[in-house]
């Protein structure tokens, strides 16, 4: 920055009337009035001559304007030179301006040496007196802005993670909740299928117990046999259009057995049947054997399971010696005696 030595002062010239000088009072009247000043390059040449100290008049207060300017500036481009955060305050260096007193000095034979502070200086000096430039001052001032804006910052970086982890919890909570719904119903649904399971189980095993227990009460009506003929089978041997019973057919005279222990009911000759012995069961049930050769028993007879009743034969309306049995719950209509003799245990 330029450094200037320091001007002289301006030798004490008094204003009034009879002076040819100037004063803030009054001004001579034979220069006529006051003119607007419009500096040019050859009016700011240094003033050489007392009788031309008339024509700056202005200038004083015009040389304060342009200095006042001039350290409003250096102040203002310092100091936002120096609001910058973490950067070093930047020097301005401006042209120095002439001293305010070679101005106005009368002395021809010297010329204008400059301000003896630049406005550099000043700029600095002013930034000191407010705290700015200095490392009290704007520095203290932008790291203090650089800390807030860190602050604000860690801050939001903060709340952002501080939700990120929040969302991460309640999704890895929500993932849980599914993952042991799930395995909670599967484990319910296993449960369910093993529960099924063993009572399917058990019940088989208890039907299988039941029908082993049945077995031993129950029989077959013959043996040496073959089924000829099925429930329900249509035709036109039989009057209804289709067979009410079960035909074991056998040879003639093969022995016929109670199937169940219970009472003869009905014993003889019934048409199209031949021979036929009724055997009602303690629940009710009705057992018909038909076409027999002869009969064993007679009504009112109590028998056991497995006692002889009668035999084979091929009475009635037959094409060959067989046992047709049929089966009467309670005395109503006939049932497929195949499915009833397997509710007993006993396969046909």
């Amino acid at each position: 920055m330029a450094s200037n030595r320091p001007a002289p002062e301006a030798p004490f010239v008094p204003s009034g009337p009879g002076t040819d000088t100037f004063g803030y009072d009054n001004h001579p009247t034979e220069e006529g009035s006051w003119g607007e000043w419009n500096p040019t390059a050859e009016s700011l040449r240094p003033v050489r001559g007392r009788h031309r100290v008339a024509k700056q008049r202005g200038g004083l207060a015009r040389s304060s304007t342009v200095l006042g300017v001039g350290v409003i500036a250096a102040v203002g481009a310092g100091g936002m030179a120096s609001a910058q955060p973490g950067k070093a305050p930047v020097s301005i260096s401006m042209p120095d301006l002439p001293n305010v007193g070679s101005l106005i000095s009368g002395d021809e034979e010297s010329e204008p040496e400059g301000s003896a502070t630049p406005l550099s200086g000043i700029a600095v000096a002013a930034a000191a007196d407010t705290g700015e430039g200095t490392g009290t001052g704007t520095d203290g001032a932008g790291e203090s802005l650089r800390a807030r804006i860190m602050a604000q910052a860690e801050q939001q970086q903060a709340q952002v993670e501080s939700k990120a982890a929040a969302e991460a919890v309640a999704a890895a909570e929500k993932q849980a909740a599914e993952a042991a719904a799930k395995a909670e119903k599967e484990a319910e649904e296993k449960a369910a299928a093993a529960k099924k399971k063993a009572e399917e189980e058990a019940a088989k095993k208890a039907e299988a117990e039941r029908l082993a227990k049945l077995a031993k009460q129950y029989t077959l009506p013959t043996s040496s046999y073959t089924i000829s003929s099925t429930f329900g089978q249509a035709g036109a041997y039989w009057s209804s259009g289709h067979h009410t019973g079960l035909d074991f057919a056998a040879p003639t005279g093969t022995l016929l057995k109670a199937v169940h222990s219970g009472t003869i009911t009905s014993a003889g000759w019934d048409g199209s049947y031949g021979y036929k012995t009724v055997l009602t069961l303690d629940d009710g049930t009705e057992l018909w054997y038909a076409h027999q050769s002869s009969i064993s028993v007679s009504v009112g007879q109590k028998v056991t399971t497995g006692e002889v009743i009668g035999r084979v034969g091929a009475t009635g309306n037959v094409t060959g010696a067989h046992l047709h049995l049929e089966v009467h719950p309670g005395g109503a209509s006939g049932i497929d005696p195949m499915a009833w003799l397997q509710g007993k245990g006993l396969t046909p």
